[in-house]
């Protein structure tokens, strides 16, 4: 994820765009907050379903997508695919309830960089955010 950019001669960091999917609205205001404690990361659109996901990932061409694997319309897993052929520089964190080691090769087997698991989410998220930018999966411990 090139982060560096020109702007008037000085090299600056641009923020890491940051789409947000999931359809439950409390933990998706934890989300939030959490990632609003950190000044590099930009919250570009939130979104509750895996179709809308896919629109907006092919629109806004965000940095970091963390995507819900339960979600209506289209879930999680069937939504990343789509948007790994629309947008294959989007780095995808995956977020569930779930915790199967099943599941969780799914996730990573169709390109998602990381896998947080929603009990983890307080201590794991920020984490995998940041493993994530700097090229390095990661797997909430369970």
């Amino acid at each position: 994820m090139d982060r560096e950019i020109l702007v008037g001669g000085e090299k600056r960091v641009r923020p890491v765009r940051v789409l947000i999917v999931e359809d439950n609205a409390p933990f998706r205001r934890i989300i939030c907050s959490t990632l609003e404690k950190r000044p590099e990361l930009q919250i570009v659109c939130e979104v509750s379903d895996g179709l809308e996901a896919v629109q907006k990932a092919e629109k806004l061409q965000p940095d970091l997508i963390l995507l819900d694997i339960g979600l209506p319309t289209l879930d999680g897993i069937e939504a990343a695919r789509q948007i790994r052929e629309l947008v294959p520089e989007s780095k995808i964190i995956f977020f569930s309830q779930e915790h199967s080691a099943d599941v969780v090769q799914k996730a990573l087997s169709i390109g998602a960089w990381g896998y947080v698991v929603k009990t983890s989410a307080g201590t794991d998220l920020l984490a995998a955010v940041d493993a994530v930018i700097l090229g390095k999966r990661f797997v909430s411990s369970t």
